[in-house]
């Protein structure tokens, strides 16, 4: 996968939910990750053994609203074109309902949502090759995708979540582009890799995205207040160089982003 090699990666996401029981079996169902382990009021589910989300209960959390700060999408990313049509066949049959498909030109992604609103994609990248315009730039773009074409790729039956899925990116609402690009950019390291009206692209690796940030719902937005519902954190794995160089330019592996958002540093191999 494209994402594989990057020198800092998405590792998992943390959610804070209400109704931990309908949430878990949700991410199980419809997207097919197994429950790796269960401790009082967390979930944790994942593809391979590793992590890919945790859920937290918390039924007096504040509710999250939609002009806030926090998260767009966690982005689960598929190995291959087949793997996402078995799982598109697998959602039309279920019933799983789906609010919107499109051509990325990097990428075919596909859009929901969990029971509580958190926004989920489900995609697959296209090969690398075919990410850049005539000056050498990552090209993206939001063009229909043909659902039709991609089902007939499908080489079997939806078994679950394949072993080498991943969450290949986080999509995130801000409430201003610019402090996002020195979080991410200067603090976190992460290159731009491309600009979108009101949203900005962050890429590890030369990948066309590990992290995006938007102000399309959140414009303005100011601190987030917790506890709430939604994004409670986001955990990314670096190499030891990168590792190194986060914790000298921030003072930490711990990081929190400009809208108070814990962003969690792993060393890879740790």
């Amino acid at each position: 996968m494209s994402t594989a090699s990057a020198p800092i990666e998405i590792g998992h996401v943390t959610l804070t939910v209400h109704d931990l029981p309908k949430v878990a079996a949700f991410y199980e169902t419809a997207l097919g990750l197994a429950r790796l382990s269960s401790e009082g009021e967390t979930v944790r589910l994942g593809a391979g053994g590793n992590v890919l989300v945790e859920l937290r209960g918390d039924r007096h959390a504040r509710r999250s609203t939609p002009r806030e700060a926090g998260l767009f999408h966690t982005a689960f990313l598929m190995p291959s074109r087949a793997a996402l049509a078995r799982w598109l066949i697998h959602a039309a049959e279920s019933r799983v309902p789906l609010q919107g498909a499109s051509d990325h030109l990097v990428s075919e992604a596909i859009y929901l949502a969990d029971p509580e609103g958190n926004g989920i994609e489900v995609y697959v990248d296209r090969p690398r090759s075919a990410w850049y315009d005539a000056a050498g730039q990552v090209k993206m773009a939001t063009d229909a995708l043909d659902l039709n074409a991609l089902a007939q790729a499908a080489d079997g039956r939806w078994t679950g979540a394949p072993e080498d899925a991943v969450v290949g990116h986080v999509h995130l609402q801000v409430g201003a582009v610019p402090q996002a690009e020195a979080f991410w950019r200067d603090t976190v390291g992460m290159p731009i890799m491309a600009h979108y009206p009101g949203a900005a692209f962050f890429g590890s690796g030369g990948y066309h995205h590990h992290i995006a940030g938007n102000i399309w719902n959140s414009r303005n937005a100011g601190p987030r207040s917790f506890p709430a519902t939604g994004l409670a954190s986001v955990t990314l794995r670096a190499d030891a160089a990168d590792h190194a160089a986060i914790v000298a330019r921030a003072g930490s592996a711990d990081l929190t982003d400009p809208w108070g958002t814990p962003i969690l540093v792993e060393r890879k191999g740790a």
